[in-house]
């Protein structure tokens, strides 16, 4: 398996974690009568997320950036692979997106900012780099 098929296999693992993570405080914190309901917001009195400590939305904030972060870094990833574009260059920058992913989770959770956002462009850098690579 090529390096960057390798990382996006973990950041997929890392996407797991942070749903095991969100899920846990959630629960916790509203117990499965609400979490596990068809959260009709007319019903619970508004969004779970409004409903869960500022930490716990937070990781529901940033399970939902790596979705988004994921999907174009499965873009890039494929376009890597597909088109034989895979170098040392392009596994770094794979890399870097993991990097950047793991350090966000804390960032985030903990509001480190400005961090927290320039943690996060970094891995948007890299993940754009990858797609450049592609094109030129």
């Amino acid at each position: 398996m090529t390096p960057e098929l390798t990382v996006l296999a973990y950041a997929a693992l890392l996407q797991g974690l942070q749903f095991v993570l969100m899920a846990l405080g959630a629960n916790i914190e509203l117990g499965t009568g609400k979490t596990a309901s068809p959260r009709d917001r007319s019903r619970l009195g508004g969004s779970l997320e409004d409903q869960v400590s500022d930490k716990t939305g937070r990781l529901i904030r940033a399970f939902n950036n790596h979705f988004e972060a994921l999907i174009l870094f499965t873009i890039a990833v494929v376009l890597v692979t597909l088109g034989d574009y895979g170098s040392g260059f392009t596994a770094i920058c794979a890399y870097t997106f993991l990097g950047a992913r793991i350090l966000y989770l804390p960032a985030y959770y903990f509001g480190l900012s400005p961090w927290r956002s320039f943690i996060w462009f970094v891995g948007f850098g890299a993940t754009f780099a990858m797609i450049l690579v592609t094109l030129m």
